[in-house]
This record gives structure tokens, sequence and C-alpha cells, in this order.
């Protein structure tokens, strides 16, 4: 008798290409590259990502599409927060030059891991040298509060 397809189940571990997309296009994708590896429950993916491959069977292609706020949680309006330029100095390169639209890394407190935040605005440059006092900075996932296309092949799954 053929053993059974494998599925997708709590813990399992995946080879496979993937795409997440907003209102504004793709934040991911990795059918034009080679594929991913991850183990489900890792925090790779959020929770409701994961959630949708519970089940799915190895080879199987599938779309999603998950609603506003589901897949990244709501924008939170207090993760919008000006920088001290002496802050940034201290946490990286005191020369960086900073635009609109650039994706900043930060270290967590504990030096072990890094979180990102978005240039939303440039503060004033109060002491003529050139460089903003302050940036803000957005630290929402840029699907934060958005309707979600997860689209996914699965290659493998252990």
């Amino acid at each position: 008798m053929p053993s059974p397809v494998p599925r997708v189940h709590p813990g399992s571990f995946l080879t496979l290409h993937y795409r997440l997309a907003g209102p504004g296009g793709d934040i991911i994708n990795t059918f034009t590259d080679k594929p991913a590896t991850l183990t489900l429950g890792s925090g790779e993916l959020s929770p409701a990502v994961e959630q949708r491959l519970l089940g799915l069977e190895e080879g199987a292609r599938a779309q999603f599409d998950i609603p506003p706020g589901e897949a990244f949680g709501d924008r939170n309006p207090e993760m919008v927060q000006w920088v001290g330029r002496s802050l940034l100095a201290k946490l990286g390169d005191p020369d960086e030059t900073y635009s609109v639209g650039d994706v900043v890394q930060f270290p967590t407190p504990d030096g072990l891991g890094q979180y990102a935040g978005a240039v939303r605005q440039l503060g004033d440059d109060k002491d003529g040298d050139g460089k903003p006092d302050a940036v803000l900075f957005d630290f929402n996932h840029p699907l934060a509060g958005q309707p979600v296309t997860f689209e996914v092949q699965l290659i493998g799954v252990l």
C-alpha cells in the first residue's frame, strides 16, 4: 500500500515557495528565487498565515485572502515614534543618512535580535549640520491593518 502524502501539522518542517502581498503589491515573494525552509510554529510566519497551512498536503498550491488586521494585527499609532539623532548614533553609524522609505534595523534591548522601522519623516536640522535632529519611524509591520494575499506551493513536508 502506498504511503500517505505528508500533510502539514504543528511543528512541521517545510520547504515551500510563498508570496505575501498587500494592496500595494508583494512584500515577500520566493517564487522567483530559491524556496524557503521553515518550521511551523517557530515565529517565521504569522499565526494567521501558519493556520492556513495546517492540513495542506505536500505538493499543494493554494492562495488565501486574509482579512485586514488578521495576518499582522491592526496598525498601532503608538508604534510610530520619533527617534532622536543622539540615540540613532548610539545604535548605529553616527554618520548615517536617512531618507523617507528607508527600512532601518535596530537591536533589541537584550542585543540578541533585531526589529525594523520604516522612515516616515525627517525632523528639523536645528543645529545646521545637514542632519535631522530626529527621524520619525513606523515600527508597525508593513502589512499591519491591511488585507493580505498569501500564496503557497508546498514542496516538502517533514
